[in-house]
């Protein structure tokens, strides 16, 4: 006798998938990230909408992959993972619990106006003051426009001197 499984609700597909942590932040999930966009039944098929950081993310496809067998895992085979690249994802799409996890965890999450010096050539006093995650002083500086992933910026923090990531605004 094969067993039929109760479809779940949109809702909690939702919850399922704040269980799915960034393949480059891991202490963050794609919904906290604003990356997954919607989730909806067509029919007997489940669509999920992912938005990458950025067209060229490298980890679109494990955070696709991941879903997916987050999905298989609860017994959900028919479904279907979509990639939206408009519009474009932006860091207003974060959660606040997604900033926060991101400073305990040692990154800056986004300022709303801030940017890195480096080739833009604008004075210290047109910068947004970054604040350091470990020590929460604005003394800080941006060391490089890159940092270790693309949508992320290298600082350093000139009270505590210790390196960090900020997460750039996008």
């Amino acid at each position: 006798m094969t067993e039929t499984l109760a479809r779940p609700s949109v809702d909690e597909v939702w919850t399922w998938l704040k269980e799915v942590p960034d393949p480059e932040i891991p202490v963050v999930s794609v919904v906290d990230l604003g990356i997954v966009r919607d989730v909806e039944w067509r029919g007997e098929k489940l669509i999920v909408i992912v938005t990458p950081t950025y067209s060229g993310c490298p980890a679109t496809s494990v955070i696709s992959m991941e879903i997916s067998e987050t999905l298989r895992a609860r017994g959900l085979l028919n479904h279907e993972i979509k990639t939206q690249i408009s519009p474009a994802w932006t860091t207003g799409w974060m959660t606040q619990e997604a900033r926060d996890k991101l400073k305990v965890y040692g990154i800056a999450p986004p300022v709303d106006g801030a940017s890195c010096a480096g080739a833009l050539r604008v004075s210290a006093a047109q910068l947004l003051k970054i604040e350091c995650p470990r020590c929460n002083s604005q003394n800080t500086e941006c060391v490089s426009q890159f940092g270790s992933t693309p949508c992320k910026a290298s600082y350093r923090c000139r009270d505590c001197l210790e390196p960090f990531d900020y997460f750039k605004k996008f």
